[in-house]
């Protein structure tokens, strides 16, 4: 069950989110090396607006183009009732 329990988590737009919060933290040795070299709060505020915008463009448009389904297509189609089993609704 701890599989399937993170699989899904992973799969959704919170994974999403934790995969950005992730990303955001291990890239602050990167971020602190571009404040000490620029000397201003502003380069790093443009690294981290870069990181965002291409994080978003592989999450919402690569991943999906990439991928067997579409996003409106979680589940895939509803199973059609059979025989047997709309016989006892009547």
């Amino acid at each position: 069950m701890g599989i399937i329990a993170g699989t899904a988590v992973l799969t959704g737009a919170g994974g999403n989110a934790a995969l950005y919060v992730v990303g955001l933290v291990l890239s602050i040795p990167m971020l602190r090396r571009i404040h000490r070299k620029f000397r201003t709060r502003l380069a790093p505020a443009i690294a981290v607006g870069l990181f965002t915008v291409m994080f978003l463009v592989s999450a919402l448009v690569v991943g999906p183009a990439i991928s067997d389904r579409s996003p409106t297509d979680q589940r895939g189609p509803a199973p059609s009732p059979t025989e047997e089993h709309t016989e006892h609704h009547s």
